[in-house]
Formats: structure tokens, sequence, C-alpha cells
């Protein structure tokens, strides 16, 4: 690799690191003050938060590391105008290295980018539903306060009435409503937390499960025991999604085995890669703004990185709402950056001046 290659790649990569890592933190302490009820209403301590707001960042993350590539390469590509190195290396026939530079620092973060979406933030969601359920688990057999409604994941409230040795619940009653189709309750005169060292299990004894449909209509069914998995308590959505906790590997894999291709599967392949799509999309965006000479002096010069994180941001939330997939927006990007730079790289004709 060429020095000025070196040179320009640690540019863009240094700026970028620096901004996605302080990103990073400010998404941490986010999700550590949006789940500070761990502790102070579910009685679990402060490493038990922090690790729950680690697992839940890939999410967010994949919504802004591309932005953060792309403010990182506009930034060096600013101060390369700045100091009117952009261009010498215009002039020296350097537009190669440019490139080149470009294409390493963006292939780097397509391959991390494709790295956190198939393989981080399905095993981060698996270990936050993991999490999840144990301090459930927790909550249910020492923590949860009698006579106190305690709410355990959007739309799930318990209460108990005591406690007995061994950990044992006297007068359950757990409300769900996250189903708006469907509204169950369960109430139990006694209840324990079990595990079979892979999942736990609340164990109601002498009590009724109880259904009140959208509609009004009312059903109750009676049972001298009755076994609920801690996991579907504790998820926000009453339906788990499975998919979101498998990689993209494990799903290949499983979809050759059995030959059903599923269309929930492919669209889920699908929507992962189109992460990568929105990091060549940006980066080719950066070059577009900030990869030429400017001589303009305007009195008013809106920043470029505002341009990047708009833009990044409309990407996404045209992506969001287009039936032609996650990756409609980043295909649309990456061909009105690539005929901004076509037009640039168009060799203008001399204009001589008049004798």
């Amino acid at each position: 690799m060429r020095k000025l290659t070196t040179y320009l790649a640690r540019l863009f990569a240094t700026d970028a690191l620096i901004l996605t890592g302080i990103v990073c933190f400010l998404l941490w302490l986010v999700n550590c003050l949006r789940s500070f009820e761990v502790v102070s209403v579910k009685g679990q301590g402060f490493d038990t938060l922090a690790v729950q707001a680690l697992f839940t960042m890939p999410p967010l993350l994949l919504s802004f590391f591309y932005i953060c590539i792309g403010i990182g390469m506009v930034r060096a590509l600013s101060a390369l105008q700045t100091s009117h190195e952009m261009h010498i290396i215009h002039i020296s026939g350097g537009l190669g290295d440019l490139w080149r530079a470009s294409l390493v620092v963006g292939g780097l973060a397509v391959a991390a980018v494709l790295l956190l979406a198939h393989v981080v933030e399905p095993l981060a969601n698996k270990r936050v539903n993991t999490l999840a359920a144990e301090i459930a688990a927790d909550l249910v057999s020492s923590t949860l306060k009698p006579d106190r409604f305690t709410q355990v994941t959007p739309g799930v409230v318990l209460l108990i009435g005591g406690r007995r040795a061994g950990g044992e619940v006297i007068e359950f009653f757990a409300d769900d409503r996250r189903n708006p189709e469907t509204r169950r309750t369960y109430v139990a005169e006694r209840a324990r937390v079990s595990s079979d060292g892979a999942f736990y299990v609340i164990e109601l004894y002498n009590g009724a499960l109880q259904y009140v449909e959208a509609d009004g209509r009312y059903s109750e069914v009676r049972f001298a025991r009755y076994d609920i998995s801690v996991d579907s308590l504790s998820q926000p959505l009453a339906a788990g999604d499975p998919l979101s906790e498998t990689d993209s590997f494990q799903m290949v894999r499983q979809a050759m085995e059995t030959g059903d291709w599923t269309p929930e599967i492919t669209k889920r392949l699908l929507d992962r890669s189109a992460e990568g799509l929105r990091v060549i999309a940006i980066c080719l965006l950066a070059l577009a703004l900030a990869g030429f000479p400017s001589g303009r002096r305007t009195r008013v010069r809106l920043p470029l990185e505002a341009i990047v994180m708009l833009c990044g941001f409309a990407e996404r939330g045209l992506s969001a709402y287009s039936p032609l997939g996650m990756g409609t927006g980043a295909v649309i990007l990456i061909l009105i950056s690539g005929v901004v730079l076509a037009v640039r790289l168009w060799p203008r004709p001399i204009i001589e001046e008049p004798a």
C-alpha cells in the first residue's frame, strides 16, 4: 500500500473511530438511564444494569455506526481541503490513492457492520432476553415486595400477597396486556419459581387463567397447577421473535438442511445485509461532498457533517416505509452519490482567455 493511501486511510479511520467511540459511550449511558428501574424497582445491582445496557446497544449502534463513518470521512476530507492538501492530491495524480483509501476504510466498515448485524446483534438479543428472564425470576422469587404492583416489562404487572419459607409466594397475580387482541390474567393461591438449568418456570397452584378478548368476550380456565415460562412474561412482546435471536449462519444452515427458505428468513437476511449497503452509500456521499478541492468562500456555509447526518436519517426513514425492502434508501443514495461523483469527475474543457 502506498504511503499516501495509508495516510488517507488513517485519517478517515481515526476520525470515524473517535466519533464511534463517543457515540457508543453516550448510547450506553442512555441505555443505563432507560433501564434504571432494574435497580430502583427490581432490586438488581448496578453491575446487572451495566451489562443489560451493554447488550441492548447493538441495535442502536447499527442505526448510528454508518453515520459515524460518513461524518468521520467528511471531517477528514474537509481538513484536507482546509490545508490545501486536497488540491495537491488532485494536481499530483493522487486521486487513485484517495479512492483506494476510501475503499479500504469502507471495506473494513462494511465487514464490521455485517458482523454486527448478522452475528453480534442476534447474540446480544438472545442474551438480553435471558438476562430479562433471570431478573424476572429473581423478582418473583425474592425481590418482589408484597402488596405492591410491579411492572416486569411494559404491559406485564405482578402482585403478590406474601412469602413463605423456601421462596414460595402466596396470592399470586399477573396481568398481561401486551397483546392488544387478548388480555390475560393469572390468579393463583400460591406460586414458586423453578428451573431446569436452561429455562425458568413459574409454577402456579390452585388458580385461574382469565382471558378478555378485544370484543369484550370473557373466558376462564381453572387449574390445580399451571406452569408459565418466565421468558413469556419478561419479553416486551407477548409472542417472541425467534429469528431476532438467531444469527444468520444458523438461519442459512437450518434452511439448507430442511430445504425450506421461508419468506421470513429471506427477508431477515436481506434486511441485515442492507446495513452494508448503507455504509457504501454514506462513503460515496462523503466523497461526492468533500472529495474535491473547493475554492468557494461563502459567508454562510452549511456544515457537511450536518448534510451527511440528514441524508443518513432520511435514507433510514425512506427504507423503513418502503415496500421494496430495507435497502431501498441505500440504493437510491448510492445512485445519487454516483451521479454526483461522475459529474464532478467528468473532464471539462479548458477555457482560454481572449488575447
